[in-house]
Formats: C-alpha cells, structure tokens, sequence
C-alpha cells in the first residue's frame, strides 16, 4: 500500500500563478509516482468571500483543468470537487464539536483575513475554515500533505484533532497526517515588487506570471519587470532583489543553477536577461496553456472526470465518517429498513 496524500487548491481566481505551479502542482504530479494521490477543488473553502455564483463555477472547472493539464492523470489519482463529496461538510461538524474556540481564535489566517475586511466582512466559515480543512485532510485517512510555510498551522491543527480523537476513542482512530515539504521549492517574487511573494493578490496585474495568460502578456511582464541599481547580473536577495527573481524563475524553468546563468550572462545587460527568460517561459507554459484550454473548452469531458473523481472519494470517506459517527455514538442509519 502506497502512503495516501491529500491535497487541493481554492477556484479563487481564473488561473493559477507561475508560483502555484512550480510549487504545487509540479510536486503533486511527481507524488502520484510514490503515493496514492487525492487532489481536490475545495470550492466549499471559496464561499467565505462571496464569489459571484457564475464567477465561482466557472473558475471550479478552470482549476480542475489546469490540474490536469500540469500532469495529474485522474486514471492514476483522484481528482474531485469539495462539494461533491458533502462528507467533508459533515465531517467538518464533527471535528468543530472537538475544536476549542480559543484555538480557532488563535489562527493566523484568520485573523489577517479577518483584519482585511473588518467585522462587517467576517463570516463563521472563515473562523471555521481550518476545521473544514482538517476534515478534508482527515476523511481520507492522509499521510502526508504537501504544505507551505502559510498552510503549516492549518496542519497542525489537523494533527491536534487526530491526536485528541485517538486519546479519546483509541488509537487508530483516525491517521494522524505528517507534512511534506518541499525544501527545494523555488520562492517566486512579485515581478513589480521582488520584495513580495508573487501573489493572486497582487496589486498589480502586471507583477504576476499567471499561467493561463496569453504568451503575449506573458512576455510583456517579464520584460517590464522591475531590475536594480547597476548593470551587472549577480544573485544577491538582498541587494538586487528584482535580477535575483528573474534568476530564480529562470533557474526554476531552465533546470540550469543560478551560478551557471549567472556565469552565462556575464558582461550581458538586465535586458538580455529579460528577453530570454521571456521567451524560455513562454515555450515552458504554451504547451499547459493549450492542454488548459482543451479542457476548459470540453465541460462534458471535464464534468465526468469530476463525477468519476467525486464516485472514488467517497467510497474512501463515507467508511471514515460512519467510522467516526459509531465512535462518537450516533445512530447508525437504517439505509431503509
């Protein structure tokens, strides 16, 4: 049996961003090798901001496309929509009854989120967002989630409530999920202010690279990306923070090191560097792009993955729950006795 890890993204904009992909979705296609894979559209998790209902839909299904388009093969994993598997909200009751209110209090997203759109803009599902995502991971009995350093205390949480389940009902309850990281992930920048991570939620449209724009746009951001004092291409964050990115990305796309680009530009200008990583990033995500799009254009080929995917994971999650609703003491249903 091949260790069994969990992971999903939100449909909260119309495409993923060059730092998404290279630190995600690469990783997720490489873990189907090794582990049996679940990858999830958590749209449950996008209703906190109140989307707009055709808006939201629509970017579910553009999610879905660009994982596979990136490589996750839904022959070999499951890929599915939150919703479609209701589990997740039911489980996500339980573990809330297990959850002190201090602790969910303590939540650094949501205090950040929260302090962004003020008390009027608060809603219960952003103070509840992390036990929702502890019932994702947990239905499925996870071992291993991939996670960045923002998403590390939303596991911990997770791990909390499978070690209180286990003290409380024995152990084996439920699997208590390890994190995996990916020390070796490149950390992308923003292209307009290299001093901040590349973000959806940028304030300029211009700093992100986001994979599912056209080439053209694509192009056009790299070479108006802010560089530094000086002429010379050399690695150094915290000097020259704009050239350093470039690098990074570079480096991240080519598979060359940052020394031998480094060593390759010598004596060349900010703009030579520029144009090439233009070009060695557009060949890179053209191919995405296109596969993306074939998808995206094919909603009936889309949606039946999506039921396939929704089919295979609940016959993994309703055992846990049902599971979990005997050791908690519930009523088993009568399925129609």
């Amino acid at each position: 049996m091949k260790p069994r890890v969990f992971s999903a993204m939100q449909p909260t904009s119309d495409s993923l961003q060059l730092g998404n992909y290279l630190g995600a979705l690469v990783h997720w296609v490489k873990l189907q090798d090794t582990h049996d894979a679940i990858y999830g559209v958590v749209d449950l998790h996008a209703l906190t901001v109140a989307p707009d209902p055709a808006v939201l839909r629509a970017r579910t299904r553009r999610t879905a496309a660009q994982f596979l388009a990136g490589g996750v093969d839904p022959t070999r994993s499951i890929v599915f929509c939150q919703s479609h598997v209701p589990e997740h909200a039911e489980l996500a009751w339980l573990l809330s009854t297990f959850t002190g209110f201090g602790e969910a209090g303590r939540m650094t997203q949501f205090k950040d989120k929260s302090a962004k759109v003020g008390e009027s803009g608060t809603n219960v599902g952003l103070f509840t967002y992390p036990v929702l995502m502890a019932a994702d991971i947990l239905l499925y009995d996870t071992n291993v989630v991939p996670v960045g350093e923002d998403q590390r205390q939303h596991l911990e949480l997770s791990r909390d409530l499978a070690q209180r389940l286990n003290a409380r009902f024995g152990e084996g309850t439920v699997v208590v999920p390890e994190p995996h990281i990916v020390k070796e992930t490149a950390k992308i920048y923003d292209l307009q202010e290299p001093t901040k991570k590349m973000s959806k939620s940028a304030v300029s449209p211009k700093g992100t690279i986001e994979v599912l724009d056209d080439p053209k746009k694509v192009a056009k951001n790299i070479r108006s990306a802010v560089t530094d004092t000086g002429d010379v291409i050399a690695f150094d964050r915290e000097a020259k923070p704009g050239v350093s990115n470039l690098l990074t990305i570079y480096s991240a796309i080519d598979g060359r090191s940052v020394d031998q680009l480094v060593a390759e530009y010598e004596g060349k200008m900010y703009g030579h560097l520029k144009s090439d990583l233009a070009d060695v990033v557009v060949e890179f995500l053209t191919p995405f792009h296109d596969a993306a799009m074939e998808w995206i254009e094919s909603p009936d080929r889309l949606d039946s993955v999506l039921e396939d995917g929704a089919a295979r994971a609940t016959a993994i999650a309703r055992p846990t729950l049902e599971r979990l609703y005997d050791k908690v003491g519930l009523l088993a249903p009568m399925h129609g006795r």
